[in-house]
C-alpha cells in the first residue's frame, strides 16, 4: 500500500517558474505604463512582494491590501504615480500568461498521475495568474484541481485554507494526504497547522530556519517520487 494517496502541490517555485514569469510580466507592464523597468526595479519590486507576502502568512495584512500595498511602495521609490489598483490588475494579466514550468515539472507530475495519485494544486497568489498559467503551461490536462486562496477565503499557512481543500477534494483521512512545496512559512507550515505530513522541496539546499518542521526534505522531483512510490526508497526524513 502507498504510503499516501492525496498530493497538494504548490505552484510557484515548486511546479512554475515564478521568478522568471514574475521578472517578464513586471517588466512589461512597467514600460507599458511609462516606468522604469531597470533591473534595479525589479529587484526592488521582487523584496516590496516578498515581504509582503511574508506579512501575509503572518496575519499581518490581508490579500486586498498586499495587491495595492505592492505597486504603491514601488512608486514611494522609483517616483511613479500611476493609480496602483490598475497596475496590479495589469500585472495580473501578465503574469497569468508568462507561463514557465521548472525543468522536469510536467514529467514529474504526470508520472504520479499514472500512479494513480489523486493531485491538486494548493496555492496563493491571484486567480487570474494562477489559472491562466495552469491552463497555459498544460498542468490543467494532468492536475485536476486547482485552489487559489482568494478563491478558497483563506491562505496557507492558515488551517481554515487546508480545512476547505480536503473538504472539497472529499478526503477525511489527513494520514493520507502530503504537501509538497517550496515554502516553509506557507506550505510547511500550513501542513504542520492542518496535520498533514509535509515535504519541503529544497533544491538550493536551503537551511531550516523558523517553526515550520518538514516531514521530508527533497532536492529533487526524484525524491519526491520515492516518497510516493515506495519502491524507489525513501529520501532524507527531517
Amino acid at each position: 500500500m502507498r504510503p499516501y494517496s492525496t498530493v497538494l502541490l504548490d505552484a510557484d517555485m515548486t511546479l512554475l517558474d515564478f521568478q522568471r514569469s514574475e521578472q517578464a510580466a513586471l517588466s512589461r507592464v512597467l514600460s507599458s505604463h511609462g516606468l522604469p523597468c531597470g533591473q534595479d526595479v525589479l529587484d526592488t519590486y521582487s523584496k516590496i512582494n516578498s515581504t509582503l507576502w511574508k506579512a501575509l502568512a503572518r496575519g499581518a495584512v490581508d490579500q486586498d491590501f498586499l495587491v495595492v500595498e505592492r505597486f504603491a511602495a514601488l512608486q514611494r521609490v522609483i517616483g511613479g504615480r500611476e493609480d496602483p489598483r490598475q497596475l496590479n490588475a495589469h500585472y495580473s494579466r501578465a503574469l497569468g500568461e508568462e507561463a514557465h514550468l521548472l525543468p522536469g515539472a510536467l514529467d514529474f507530475c504526470k508520472r504520479l498521475r499514472q500512479a494513480g495519485l489523486t493531485l491538486a494544486i494548493a496555492t496563493n497568489g491571484l486567480p487570474s495568474a494562477q489559472w491562466g498559467r495552469y491552463r497555459r503551461t498544460g498542468l490543467d490536462q494532468v492536475i485536476p484541481h486547482l485552489f487559489v486562496s482568494m478563491e478558497i477565503g483563506a491562505q496557507k499557512p492558515m488551517p481554515a485554507y487546508f480545512d476547505r481543500v480536503l473538504d472539497q477534494l472529499g478526503v477525511s483521512d489527513r494520514s493520507q494526504v502530503l504537501m509538497v512545496g517550496d515554502g516553509l512559512e506557507t506550505d510547511i507550515l500550513g501542513g504542520n497547522r492542518a496535520n498533514i505530513h509535509t515535504v519541503w522541496y529544497n533544491p538550493q539546499g536551503a537551511p531550516l530556519s523558523g517553526p515550520a518542521r518538514p516531514t521530508y526534505i527533497a532536492a529533487n522531483y526524484e525524491d519526491i517520487c520515492a516518497i510516493l512510490l515506495p519502491s524507489d526508497g525513501l529520501p532524507q526524513r527531517s
